[in-house]
């Protein structure tokens, strides 16, 4: 079967958001064909396959386009895959740009979705055939952890969204509740060019959470204090959320009683300025205030006459170095466990696999340090499947997405902040601000133990638009 309309389909859509469901009924037809998450940047398809139509994960990495001329080569079927905000950015445009590529987006009730979320990463359970086997848990709703949730979510549908229109396209749009419906499902396969009809859906797949959404979480009162300050319409738009925000808004952080306002840059000493900031306060650091949305701030900011607000610039091979060692070298706590293991295992990255040991030395740790900062200058030129975090992405990029919300009064460098922020702090009236905490050594290794010109010249290559535009120097004359 092939379409006289389109030549592949993709299913755009998040974590549990019902997308393995859509995808055992859209492969329930005979002309269609769904192949998991074909650009997951951390396996191919799915978690235990090792390639999709002769194409391997190694060899998607490096010609990715080939993996989607495949697909659409298929004889005698429609095929596609489920792609998520966070999968290989690299294959987005071609196929947003593709007329002849059927865009489908699967979107749920962003609480919904994040609840569901927590609960399978408490249990471990992703998908539920037997419902004699499931497991039972309640989330633990976590504010600031939503508001970025929604904040990521949001900020791809209206990327999909703005997209389709200046193209003038159009994608069919399925909510969370539509799957239970044949007809929707038949619908969606006529859009697609398929004659063909079900008469039921698979059963194979069992919902896991069935209860109501305060039944699910083990602080109900909590979530429904933090969730009193969003427009709750916001929360179920469909095909896209408003307020439109650029800023990472939930990440701000402001006094409890000072009128001082921090956006932090991902990488750089944010514990450090958290702690100086309670201590203007004489509060614990989960006494400030986190988790706003843009509402929320702009309440702060009307309630706040003659406030200040502050980011601090760390030098890039110092945060570099920084982000290397808790992220990607660490494989406890704080780890970025999923991209640590596709960088091992992909990329080659000769960290240990259960962390730095006594065995770990000098000479592996600047390897492994000069690769990873490979890797980021190819994650910068968007030339990996792996998602650029904002932990490693440059600062002035930063900076220009905080002017969507109001630049930063103040931008203050690391190596000056010990007297710059009590000045600040001054300013408002804390006379007798206590000390700026400096930053704690990385572990095992400091970047000082390391750093060489020809260190500093890789990092002045990889980030030298904010050399550029910071005057950055060498490290060591900083």
């Amino acid at each position: 079967m092939t379409s006289p309309l389109f030549d592949y389909f993709v299913v755009f859509a998040e974590m549990r958001t019902g997308s393995n469901f859509l995808e055992t009924n859209l492969n329930a037809f005979d002309g269609l064909t769904c192949h998991g998450e074909a650009f997951n940047p951390h396996f191919i398809g799915y978690p235990n396959t090792d390639q999709i139509l002769g194409v391997t994960q190694a060899m998607r990495e490096t010609d990715p386009a080939r993996l989607i001329q495949e697909i659409k080569a298929q004889p005698g079927v429609l095929g596609g895959f489920r792609y998520f905000h966070d999968h290989d950015p690299r294959v987005l445009d071609g196929m947003l740009e593709d007329p002849r590529c059927a865009k489908i987006v699967l979107t749920r009730n962003p609480l919904d979705s994040y609840v569901s979320w927590k609960i399978a990463r408490e249990t471990g359970q992703w998908k539920l055939t037997n419902v004699t086997r499931r497991k039972d848990a309640k989330a633990q709703f976590d504010a600031a952890e939503f508001a970025a949730h929604v904040e990521v979510l949001q900020a791809f549908q209206v990327t999909l969204l703005n997209r389709l229109q200046a193209l003038g396209q159009t994608a069919f749009y399925v909510a969370y509740e539509d799957l239970q419906s044949v007809e929707v499902m038949n619908g969606l396969a006529r859009w697609l060019g398929v004659s063909q009809q079900l008469e039921a859906l698979d059963g194979s797949l069992k919902r896991q959470n069935p209860a109501p959404v305060l039944a699910k979480v083990a602080n109900p009162e909590e979530m429904q204090a933090a969730l009193s300050g969003l427009d709750r319409f916001n929360l179920t738009r469909t095909p896209n959320f408003e307020p439109r925000r650029g800023p990472a808004v939930p990440g701000y952080v402001a006094c409890a009683v000072t009128p001082l306002l921090y956006l932090p840059l991902k990488g750089g000493p944010e514990a450090e300025v958290v702690q100086w900031m309670a201590g203007l306060d004489q509060v614990a650091p989960d006494g400030l205030i986190r988790g706003m949305n843009q509402k929320q701030l702009r309440q702060w900011k009307r309630g706040n006459k003659g406030f200040r607000s502050f980011t601090v610039l760390r030098h890039p091979a110092a945060r570099a170095h920084a982000v290397f060692c808790r992220r990607i070298l660490n494989a406890g706590e704080g780890s970025f466990r999923q991209i640590r293991n596709t960088l091992r295992r992909q990329f080659g990255l000769a960290v240990p696999e259960a962390g730095p040991g006594a065995e770990y030395t000098l000479a592996q740790h600047r390897e492994a340090f000069t690769a990873f900062l490979q890797f980021v200058r190819a994650s910068l030129a968007g030339q990996t499947s792996i998602r650029l975090d904002a932990e490693w992405a440059s600062q002035s990029q930063a900076l220009e997405g905080f002017a969507g919300v109001g630049v930063p009064d103040l931008l203050i460098r690391e190596t000056e902040m010990a007297e710059d922020l009590p000045a600040l702090a001054r300013k408002l009236g804390r006379m007798a601000p206590d000390p700026v905490p400096a930053a704690v050594p990385e572990r095992p290794y400091a970047l000082d133990d390391i750093y060489d010109a020809e260190l500093e010249a890789l990092i002045a290559t990889v980030y030298q638009r904010d050399y550029l535009a910071f005057g950055f120097g060498p490290w060591r004359e900083t």
